[in-house]
């Protein structure tokens, strides 16, 4: 499983010339995230590369703070969208 970062930020930008504003980091941390859960199926001993995923968790987490503080409609549509629980 590779991660198309291209289609990810064309789904998520708000505008055209949009590649990281909060909605596309998270999307791109989201799908990170999902591809590095999927490689610990295969992988258990791989504490290394925990490590970074765990990083990468606290960073969306903190993304999606600010961004429930800035706009509460905008972050319960990304969630809904990416599939995350509050």
């Amino acid at each position: 499983m590779s991660i198309n970062k291209q289609a990810i930020i064309k789904e998520y930008q708000k505008k055209d010339t949009d590649t990281g504003s909060t909605y596309v980091q998270v999307a791109l941390l989201t799908a990170r995230i999902k591809h590095l859960t999927s490689h610990f199926k295969t992988h258990k001993k791989d504490n290394h590369s925990r490590r970074g995923l765990l990083n990468l968790v606290s960073q969306r987490k903190k993304l999606l703070s600010y961004l429930k503080s800035k706009n509460l409609t905008a972050y319960s549509e990304l969630i809904s969208s990416l599939n995350l629980r509050k």
